[in-house]
């Protein structure tokens, strides 16, 4: 796996690129045989107090893991986030194993035979604490490709990624759906309206 490891107004000496390149390579070794590339960068922490840490890893074509953290000192904002990018591959793991065992088997026949149509949806009211701009920046990153999944897959790639929003090409529909973090922390499913 090619590992890169940068500092933004940090220096990084050769015990922590050491302790990175060993902790990254045993993570990917026990969960992905083939791992791409990890971007780790090291930075201040917030009123230059500490130090973040941010990984941006693409362990196979498609799936990328982001992750952020902060610490008193750069080893433990590393080790922070290894462990939440540890543990988000040992919940996607458990899910690609669950579905191959056959336990998922079931909810994805009952999904297929249109029992999505009857999905219960529970509204919560969303804070109003905070007042929003009247014209926000709008800030373009980059282009990517819209993936083909199920729901609980969205759910589980907007986990990943550790975003907030992800658009996705539904497999049961074959329309555009988004899911997105709530205020509350919940997950919101958008599914455009079918013409009857």
């Amino acid at each position: 796996m090619d590992i890169r490891i940068s500092g933004h107004q940090v220096a990084t000496g050769d015990a922590l690129k050491s302790h990175v390149e060993t902790r990254l390579q045993g993570i990917a070794a026990k969960y992905f045989s083939r791992a791409i590339s990890a971007q780790v960068t090291f930075g201040k922490g917030p009123h230059d107090n500490g130090f973040t840490c941010d990984i941006v890893a693409h362990v196979m074509q498609g799936l990328v893991l982001k992750g952020s953290n902060d610490g008193m000192d750069a080893h433990g904002a590393f080790d922070g986030v290894a462990d939440k990018i540890e543990k988000q591959l040992r919940r996607y793991m458990r899910r690609l194993k669950d579905r191959h065992s056959g336990q998922g088997a079931a909810a994805n026949g009952a999904a297929e035979a249109g029992a999505d149509d009857n999905a219960g949806y529970t509204l919560f009211r969303e804070s109003d604490d905070e007042v929003a701009e009247d014209f926000p920046p709008i800030i373009a990153e980059t282009r990517v490709d819209v993936p083909d999944a199920t729901v609980s897959d969205a759910v589980m790639m907007l986990d990943l990624r550790n975003t907030t929003a992800l658009l996705f090409r539904n497999v049961g529909s074959g329309a555009y759906n988004m899911v997105y973090r709530r205020g509350d922390g919940t997950i919101g499913w958008v599914e455009p309206q079918r013409a009857t």
